[in-house]
C-alpha cells in the first residue's frame, strides 16, 4: 500500500534557516514534509471548490463556517476549477495518492492551499488545515491579535483503520442533544467516523419507539440513581427521579449533523440481556411476568429477556423502526453480559430449548442473536454485538465488538468475521486516568493515556488475511459514574486524541514521546473549543 512504501516524516529547514517544527497535528498524517515560507491569509483569501468534485462544496462551506467568527473576514466561498493566488481549494483527489474514501492530498504554498481528495477526505483535510491555525482560533470570536498563517508543507494522508470509533452510554445517564452535538463537533476535529451510542440498558430506554411507547413513557424514567459505591453491601440513593429520552426527530437531527461531519451514528439496543428497563415498560418481555421497575443501581442483573417468538418479534419491531432512523450499516444488539440463570430456571424457556432442540443456554443466546443476524441481513444491514456473542456459535454475518481484552477479536478474526478491538484494558475511558486521589470516582481500573496510546489493534502475529478483518478500535465511556457532559469530556479527553491517533496513523510512525510533544499544543484548542479536558500532567 502506498503509505507502507513511504512511512516517513520529513522535516526541511525554514526560511531563515532554523529546522522546522513539525506541526502539531492530532492525528498524525502518514506522510508530511514541511517545506520554507508560510500562507497568510488576509482579507482577501477566498475558498473555491470544484462543483465537479463531489463534497468539494461541503467542505468548503463547512470550513468556512469555523473561521469566519475568528477571522472577521468575508472569507467568501465560491465554485471555480482550479487554484487561485491567495485561495484555499477544494478539489478532485482522482489520480493522485492516497487513494481511498478517506484519504487526501494537501499542500501549502506561500500562494494559498489545495486540499483534493473525495468527500470525507475534503473533510479531513479541512480539519488538518484548522491545526495549522494558532490555537485561539478554536475559540470563535477573537480577542487581540492572531498570526493569521500557516506553514508550507504538503501531507499525503489515509487513516489506518476504517472503523474509528467512541462510544457514549447514554442509558445510564441521559445526555441531552445539544452537548451530543459538541461531542460530534469535537470527534470530527479528531477524524474519527463512528459514534457508538448506547440506548438501552437496565436503568433507561433512552429511544422513542412509536409501536410501544411505554418503552419511554415507563422504561426512560428511574425513581433515584445509586450514589458512589456500596459499603458491606448497603446502596445509597440520591432520591431524585433520573430519566430522558431522544425523540424520533432528535435522532434523524443527530444523524444528519453527525454525517455532515463524515461520523456515522451506530445504535445499540441491549439484547437479551441488560433488559430490565424494557421489561418494566413490558413486563411479558421478561422471564417471570412479574412487575419490575426500572433499575436504580449498576451491576450485572438476572433479569433478561424470555425467548418467546412474541419476544423475538416485539424486539424486531423495534430493529424496524431503529433502521429507519439510522442509515448506517452496522447495528449493535449488545450481547454481552447476560446471566443465564433465569433461563435455567424457567420452566417456560427450558421447554421452548426443547422445542428448538437447544441443548445449553449459551448456544440459545446464540439463536437470540442469530435471529436478529438474519432480520438484518436481510434488510442488508449488519449486526454487531459484544464478545460474548462469540459463545454458543457466532451468527453468519456477525462482526465482534472485542471488550473483554483483544481475545474474541481474534477469535473472530480467525473464524472469518470482521471485528473491531474496544478492549477494556486500554480503551475504556471510563476507567481512573491517574490515581491522583483527587480525581473523581469511577467505576475502576486504571488507563492512563499512554497506556491508551501504546494500544495496537492489529494483535502481534496476525497474517495480512487476518488483520484484514480488525476493522478497528473503539473507545468506551460508560456512565454509571458520569452524570454530566462536563464529566464526559473530562474522561474522554485527552485520551481520545490518543485512540484517533491509534486509529489513524500508521503504527510504524506512532511514537509517545512524539504525541506528547504535539498533544501540549493540540490541549490549547481543546481549551479554546470549551472542551473539558483533564490537564496534562
Amino acid at each position: 500500500m502506498w503509505f507502507e512504501m513511504a512511512l516517513s516524516m520529513c522535516v526541511l529547514a525554514a526560511a531563515d534557516g532554523d529546522a522546522a517544527t513539525p506541526p502539531a497535528v492530532i492525528p498524525l498524517p502518514a506522510r508530511m514534509e514541511v517545506k520554507p515560507g508560510r500562507f497568510v491569509f488576509d482579507g482577501a483569501t477566498a475558498i473555491v471548490f470544484d462543483a465537479k468534485a463531489p463534497g468539494a462544496d461541503a467542505a468548503a462551506g463547512a470550513l468556512a463556517d469555523c473561521l469566519r467568527p475568528a477571522m472577521q473576514a468575508p472569507l467568501p466561498v465560491r465554485a471555480g476549477d482550479v487554484r487561485g493566488a491567495n485561495t484555499i481549494f477544494f478539489g478532485n483527489g482522482e489520480g493522485l495518492e492516497p487513494a481511498g474514501e478517506e484519504g487526501y492530498h494537501f499542500t501549502v504554498t506561500p500562494d494559498g492551499v489545495e486540499i483534493r481528495g473525495r468527500a470525507a477526505g475534503l473533510f479531513y483535510g479541512a480539519q488538518t488545515l484548522r491545526q495549522l491555525l494558532p490555537s485561539p482560533v478554536f475559540a470563535g470570536a477573537l480577542r487581540g491579535d492572531v498570526d493569521w498563517s500557516v506553514p508550507c508543507v504538503e501531507i499525503v494522508d489515509r487513516p489506518r483503520f476504517a472503523w474509528r470509533g467512541m462510544l457514549v452510554d447514554v442509558a445510564r445517564h441521559f445526555m441531552p442533544k445539544e452537548s451530543l452535538k459538541k461531542y460530534i463537533d469535537v470527534m470530527a476535529l479528531h477524524k474519527f467516523n463512528r459514534l457508538h451510542l448506547h440506548l438501552t440498558d437496565d436503568q433507561g430506554w433512552r429511544i422513542e419507539i412509536k409501536k410501544y411507547p411505554k418503552l419511554t413513557e415507563v422504561g426512560a424514567w428511574r425513581d433515584e440513581t445509586q450514589v458512589g459505591k456500596p459499603k458491606e453491601g448497603e446502596y445509597t440513593f440520591d432520591g431524585t427521579r433520573h430519566g430522558g429520552f431522544y425523540t424520533q426527530d432528535d435522532l434523524r437531527e443527530l444523524v444528519a449533523y453527525a454525517a455532515a461531519r463524515h461520523i456515522t451514528l451506530v445504535p445499540e439496543v441491549e439484547m437479551p440481556g441488560h433488559a430490565q428497563a424494557a421489561i418494566a415498560a413490558y413486563p411479558e418481555l421478561g422471564c417471570t411476568g412479574e412487575p419490575l421497575p426500572v433499575r436504580t443501581f449498576w451491576g450485572v442483573n438476572e433479569n433478561v429477556f424470555n425467548v418467546e417468538e412474541s419476544t423475538i418479534l416485539f424486539l424486531q419491531d423495534v430493529l424496524s423502526e431503529v433502521l429507519e432512523l439510522f442509515p448506517g450499516e452496522f447495528i449493535h444488539v449488545g450481547g454481552d453480559e447476560c446471566p443465564k440463570k433465569q433461563w435455567k430456571e424457567s420452566p417456560r424457556v427450558q421447554e421452548r430449548m426443547r422445542e428448538l432442540g437447544i441443548e445449553s443456554e449459551d448456544a440459545l443466546q446464540s439463536w437470540f442473536i442469530g435471529r436478529m443476524d438474519a432480520f438484518l441481513t436481510e434488510r442488508g444491514r449488519r449486526l454487531i454485538g459484544w464478545d460474548e456473542i462469540l459463545e454458543g456459535g457466532l451468527a453468519p454475518g456477525a462482526t465482534v465488538m472485542s471488550w473483554r481484552g483483544v481475545e474474541g477479536g481474534i477469535a473472530a478474526a480467525r473464524a472469518g468475521h470482521d471485528a473491531v478491538m474496544a478492549s477494556t484494558t486500554h480503551l475504556y475511558l471510563d476507567y481512573y486516568q491517574s490515581k491522583d486521589e483527587s480525581e473523581p470516582l469511577s467505576i475502576g481500573g486504571f488507563v492512563p493515556l499512554e497506556r491508551v496510546y501504546e494500544f495496537d489493534p492489529v494483535p502481534a502475529g496476525f497474517s495480512e488475511a487476518e488483520a484484514r478483518h480488525i476493522l478497528g478500535a473503539q473507545a468506551q465511556l460508560w456512565t454509571e459514574y458520569i452524570k454530566t457532559p462536563e464529566h464526559l469530556e473530562y474522561m474522554a479527553y485527552p485520551r481520545a486524541c490518543a485512540v484517533a491517533e491509534l486509529a489513524w496513523t500508521p503504527q510504524e510512525l506512532r511514537a509517545f514521546d512524539g504525541f506528547m510533544r504535539r498533544l501540549r499544543t493540540h490541549v490549547d484548542r481543546l481549551g479554546a473549543l470549551g472542551v473539558n479536558y483533564r490537564p496534562l500532567d
